[in-house]
């Protein structure tokens, strides 16, 4: 055996040997032990020179000093707990609360580095019960049928009296209520389907029926309230006869919810009659939906004990407790009027309201912990009510749009032949895809016991991000018919609305910038949350013990990531683990290569920054776009597998994953460009990706194949608009879209032989006329007429837009203008009137100030 061959052989067994071990996290222990037999028999069987193998021995001996662990803990721990310690950051009990909500899922295995895809497939496909599925074809379709959003919001400001007697009256504000108090108790996949269904008729009714099923005083009760709290609100909240809201924003705190200054001193006062110890609030709260029509009000304020009525405390912190809005005191204020969204929304405020200790959700006990309630709860409720309003919202889009492409011809030919449509129709096509993935998969999550307190901010942001982007290529693809706001226009309401979503609950640059990753790196890192808690600690020994088992635990996790994501990287991820073979299987292994290059980057920032990691909300929001990437990513690969791979569905699949995984390597290219050490970042960029940056948005190819699934009916579509409401009236606003859909599909062999034979109109002559002529002429039979005819009017109808008198347009109470002084005053609007159902149908869509 040749000298060269004998040298690749030691050298393959040093590092391939070295990198095997920390690639499959084996412990210090063992790996020591490994590595010292590795020396041994290079010392007796190896052909090098003796400086090597003394070198060798040397490092070996290095590797021994961490298994001494008095010697370890002594020379190593304590000086990196004395520096840990200074580098903590300071945190606030709001914080912790926050960062210690809800509970690690999903995302802490994709900032593990190695995600263990068992646990994603173990999740069971979210399914409907036989009554959730009979309440979405029943009353949910029935509700959506009498919403007309024009009228709400242009004629009313309000849904109609008999819309607010269905809701009541069908528990649409009892969704998450159990049975026993009158409820429905549905999953909170089937919570999330309704809200989807809603949002895609009107942002105002998903709105309305959203706010008591997510964060508000029927989910604090649930969880937190006493039995007599229980008894005495649950079955009024499931019955309707009292209508919920929650306030906590104020003027001085929004997103901060630590400057509360709104206030309740524990206190003497008379109730019924009678001097009891309770609680005198004041405040002054903004933007809480349903609070102008709320019986009863949610309330979190800083509660103050000076006389030490209840305990040893002056400060109680951030309390929750339930108020009758028809206490002395309260004042529900007037509406607010969110870009014409009209759902009830307005200020609260309260002076000198005396109420009993009692009120206190979950009694007297529960005193200081509101924001803890808080944010365990807006960890679930994050996760369905927006996101699912957002997905219906898209899902809507991509249904009227795709219908509209291929109706809406131009240079005789449809528009969504067209590239640059097509490339905007796939946008939307892949982006309601990868949405309705993240919410079916994280909704039957939380059905399953997850609190996923991450995955809800992500959700919440890039949920809402999507409408945004979707809305705009539709708004640019119907061009004129989207700008012109009537009765018929069902894009031009969702478009107002998506500031409306985008600011709800938290703005989305606070989200991105500082909750995300924020939130994430302390509650997914698995060793993190240890050192910090063991920095803490005031017992000195105890916490040098707790720090020393975390710190191996972190640099064994360190190495391990390091190798892994070299491994990746070299081997352009086919060395990676995946659950599938073939192209899917790709996706699966490109992505565990992004989470172990996610893990060492995320690592190394946190090591160089620190507590000052806290100011770098550029960086945190770079990070939180690869973590959001890859989740969706996840979410995309999990439902393809939950509905079964069906072939129809691997363009959107594909497009999704390679979309995603784009996003997350350019998210991480960009940290490498502004890391804290510029040279560092440079080493750690060719070290998780020594091929360069290999990943590419999806091709030209694949993007045509999922533009084509939006502009043809079939079940690939289908799938992608499942669950939003779609009328079969061909009078409906957005039921017309599809007759005229059906129709100009059955016209086009037609129109292609009247093309090829290039028999064209003369002159004037209408379209009606020459059909005559074709028919007469033999060229067409009477059946071919009634198709091209039938396809003619009504693309016409989907195509038009609303116009009005000029008195029409009048603001409520306004002036006459010079224009409306010229028209007569009898003249009849000539703007089309927005379909109704039945009754409905009779009331006029515009009406005359």
């Amino acid at each position: 055996m040749s000298s060269l061959v004998v040298s690749l052989f030691w050298l393959l067994l040093f590092v391939g040997g070295g990198i095997f071990l920390a690639y499959q996290r084996i412990d210090l222990r063992t790996s020591t032990i490994a590595a010292g037999i590795a020396v041994l028999a290079y010392t007796i069987f190896g052909e090098g020179a003796i400086l090597w193998k003394l070198v060798l021995w040397a490092l070996f001996g290095l590797m021994i000093v961490p298994n001494l662990i008095e010697f370890r803990r002594e020379k190593i721990t304590k000086p990196l707990l004395d520096i840990y310690r200074k580098m903590l950051p300071s945190m606030s009990d709001t914080e912790r609360e926050a960062l210690e909500a809800g509970n690690v899922w999903w995302d802490g295995e994709l900032f593990s580095g190695m995600p263990e895809w068992d646990r994603l497939m173990s999740y069971p496909a979210p399914q409907l019960s036989e009554e959730e599925q009979a309440f979405l074809d029943g009353p949910c379709e029935e509700l959506c049928r009498m919403l007309d959003e024009w009228e709400i919001a242009h004629e009313r400001a309000d849904m109609p009296k008999e819309v607010w007697d269905y809701i009541i009256e069908q528990k649409f504000f009892a969704m998450i209520i159990p049975k026993q108090y009158g409820g429905l108790e549905f999953s909170s996949y089937a919570n999330a389907c309704v809200i989807m269904k809603l949002a895609s008729r009107s942002a105002t009714a998903s709105s309305t029926v959203g706010v008591p099923n997510s964060l508000g005083p029927a989910e604090l009760l649930l969880h937190y309230g006493t039995d007599e709290q229980k008894d005495r609100y649950l079955p009024g909240l499931a019955a309707g006869t009292e209508i919920p809201c929650f306030a906590l924003t104020s003027p001085q705190a929004g997103s901060d919810a630590a400057s509360l200054i709104d206030n309740g001193v524990v206190c003497k006062g008379e109730w019924n009659g009678e001097t009891i110890t309770g609680i005198r609030l004041n405040w002054d709260k903004r933007y809480i939906t349903l609070a102008p029509v709320a019986t009863v009000l949610g309330l979190a304020f800083k509660l103050y004990d000076p006389d030490h009525l209840i305990g040893e405390k002056d400060e109680y912190g951030i309390t929750a407790a339930l108020i009758p809005t028809s206490t002395p005191g309260v004042d529900v204020g007037r509406r607010h009027y969110p870009l014409t969204v009209p759902f009830q929304n307005g200020p609260t405020s309260g002076k000198d309201v005396f109420v009993p200790l009692d009120y206190i959700i979950g009694g007297q006990e529960m005193a200081g912990k509101g924001w803890k309630m808080l944010v365990e709860l807006l960890s679930v409720g994050r996760a369905i009510t927006l996101p699912s309003s957002a997905a219906g919202g898209g899902q809507t889009a991509a249904y009227a749009t795709g219908a509209y492409a291929a109706i809406r011809k131009q240079f005789n030919t449809a528009i969504a032949n067209f590239e640059g449509v097509g490339e905007a129709l796939t946008r939307i096509a892949g982006y309601s895809y990868i949405m309705n993935s993240a919410v079916s998969v994280t909704a039957g999550a939380i059905d399953q016991g997850e609190q996923p307190a991450v995955p809800s901010a992500i959700l919440k942001y890039h949920n809402t991000e999507m409408m945004r982007m979707m809305l705009n290529d539709a708004m640019d693809i119907h061009g004129g018919r989207g700008i012109m706001i009537g009765p018929t226009n069902y894009l031009g309401r969702p478009y107002q609305n998506i500031p409306v979503g985008i600011t709800v609950e938290g703005a989305n640059i606070l989200t991105r910038s500082m909750i995300i990753f924020g939130q994430g790196a302390i509650r997914c890192h698995p060793y993190l949350v240890s050192e910090m808690e063991a920095a803490m600690m005031e017992d000195l020994p105890a916490a040098e013990q707790a720090f020393d088992q975390a710190l191996r635990g972190h640099a064994e996790y360190f190495l391990t990531n390091l190798c892994r994501a070299f491994i990746y990287g070299l081997s352009g991820s086919h060395l990676a683990l995946s659950p599938y073979s073939g192209r899917i299987g790709t996706y699966y292994k490109r992505l565990a290569q992004m989470s172990a290059a996610f893990s060492i980057t995320a690592d190394l920032v946190l090591m160089l920054l620190g507590g000052g990691f806290k100011r770098k909300e550029m960086l945190s929001g770079r990070f939180a776009d690869a973590l959001g990437y890859m989740f969706y990513a996840s979410a995309a690969l999990r439902k393809f597998e939950a509905d079964g791979q069906p072939r129809g569905d691997l363009p959107l699949v594909e497009w999704s994953a390679k979309y995603c995984l784009y996003q997350v390597q350019m998210a991480l290219d960009e940290i490498y460009r502004n890391f804290p050490n510029k040279w560092i970042g440079l080493v750690v960029r060719h070290t998780v990706f020594p091929l360069g940056l290999s990943l590419r948005q999806p091709n030209d190819y694949l993007c045509h194949r999922v533009a084509s699934a939006l502009i043809r009916p079939g079940e690939t579509r289908d799938r992608l608009t499942e669950g939003i409401f779609i009328s079969d009236d061909p009078e409906d606003i957005t039921g017309c879209l599809e007759d005229a859909l059906h129709k100009v599909i059955r016209a086009e062999p037609i129109e292609r032989r009247l093309r090829h034979d290039r028999l064209e109109p003369h002159g004037l002559e209408e379209y009606s006329e020459w059909l005559d002529r074709l028919r007469d002429s033999g060229d067409l039979t009477q059946e071919e007429v009634d198709i091209l005819l039938a396809a003619r009017a009504a693309t016409r109808r989907v195509i038009m837009v609303d116009d009005f008198a000029p008195d029409e347009l009048l603001p409520q109470g306004g002036q006459e203008t010079a224009g409306s002084k010229k028209k007569a005053a009898g003249e009849k609007s000539k703007s089309r009137k927005a379909p109704k159902k039945k009754a409905a149908k009779k009331k006029a869509a515009v009406k005359k100030k």
